[in-house]
């Protein structure tokens, strides 16, 4: 049984893995900033009023952990708001960046006390995120702040390895949920492959970017 911390964890992709991993027993901390009653209703344990961009909501995580070893931390909470060339929001920009690049960053240095050899850090990203496969353009501060967790994570990577830390980018797919407009693949789908991959993945392959359908994602 593995303990399993996951963010963002109240709906879509987030709560489908908290689901997921509960059904087959593993030991789930949802950390969310607004419980709700399908969140509830799984029986896991529930941190909620988490602000992912705060330092001092994060620090309340931790404390509420009280020293819970981690096995799997999955940063999961991000947003997704629309930046088209010819309507440009500079302040939605930076709140993407706050939310889907420096919270992932924020939680893992945070949790590190709780990580040991053998931990794992997942970073939920995005294909959107990779430079190589950019060939529809818009979308600038989603595409961005994907990409700047992406090297993130490659960084962690590189500074957790001696650890024994795994660090992982992961794409779900287009899933079909709130953010997306309920547009995609289902979450179920989505949610069983990240899992997947998350149980196939070892300190060998650190620092790599993955499609939740199994396959290695360009940068």
């Amino acid at each position: 049984m593995a303990v399993v911390l996951i963010t963002g964890a109240n709906r879509g992709i987030g709560l489908e893995m908290a689901r997921q991993y509960s059904v087959r027993g593993d030991q789930v901390i949802a950390a969310c900033r607004l419980s709700n009653p399908a969140l509830d209703e799984l029986g896991v344990r529930v941190i909620d009023g988490i602000d992912v961009t705060s330092d001092e909501s994060v620090a309340r995580l931790v404390k509420e952990l009280d020293g819970v070893h981690i096995d799997r931390l999955v940063n999961n909470a991000g947003i997704l708001e629309r930046n088209a060339l010819d309507d440009f929001d500079a302040a939605s920009v930076e709140r993407q960046f706050r939310v889907n690049a420096v919270a992932p960053l924020r939680i893992t240095t945070a949790m590190l006390p709780l990580l040991s050899n053998g931990s794992g850090v997942f970073i939920i990203t995005s294909r959107m995120g990779s430079v190589d496969d950019n060939t529809s353009g818009g979308a600038y501060g989603y595409r961005m702040s994907k990409a700047a967790v992406n090297m993130a994570g490659k960084s962690l990577s590189v500074d957790l390895k001696e650890s024994g830390i795994g660090v992982f980018l992961l794409h779900p797919g287009w899933v079909s949920t709130e953010m997306t407009g309920n547009t995609g693949i289902g979450v179920e789908q989505s949610a069983a492959g990240l899992i997947d991959r998350m149980d196939n993945l070892d300190i060998s392959q650190t620092g790599t970017f993955w499609h939740q359908e199994g396959y290695l994602l360009p940068w």
